[in-house]
């Protein structure tokens, strides 16, 4: 079962940082993330959004593969091609996969304008290991749905950071 956990970052740069970071780590089998997203939110207060999954892409790619072979199975390869595409992306921008946009929509108008935070869907994780290298980007533990045991078992795993 995936948990979700939302860091929090005192500018607008660490978010980025982190997540490069998160990715290195997931390809050295640290974590597994089924999903990411980070959010910067400017000294304006609007926010930028960025998400590991495009869904729309992945959609309009499926389906283009789809609609091709169907198009070829009925002599009609690029008509099928357009139309598999389009009904992909369709279905791929109405599908929310992950981490719910409206989650983090709300925790983002939350957030300091300057800031920035990464929401995470965690599949598994080496804790100790992926803690001790997130701890350099002091971040700031602001919402999981770990149990309570969980929850202040990492806070205070991140509490040195907070404190250093």
């Amino acid at each position: 079962m995936s948990e979700i956990v939302v860091l929090g970052f005192k500018d607008m740069t660490s978010a980025d940082e982190a997540a490069e970071d998160l990715q290195r780590m997931q390809s050295e089998g640290l974590i597994s993330l089924s999903d990411w997203a980070r959010v910067i939110r400017k000294p304006d207060g609007k926010t930028d959004v960025k998400q590991a999954v495009g869904t729309a892409g992945t959609g309009a790619a499926g389906g283009a593969l789809w609609g091709m072979l169907f198009g070829l199975i009925f002599l009609i390869p690029i008509a099928g091609l357009a139309i598999g595409a389009a009904t992909g992306a369709l279905m791929g921008a109405l599908s929310d996969y992950g981490i719910d946009d409206k989650f983090i929509k709300g925790l983002s108008n939350q957030i300091k304008p300057g800031t920035s935070a990464l929401f995470l869907q965690v599949e598994r994780a080496t804790g100790d290991k992926v803690v001790e290298r997130l701890n350099k980007y002091e971040p700031e533990l602001l919402r999981t749905s770990l149990s309570q045991e969980a929850e202040d078992k990492l806070r205070s795993a991140m509490q040195p950071a907070a404190t250093a």
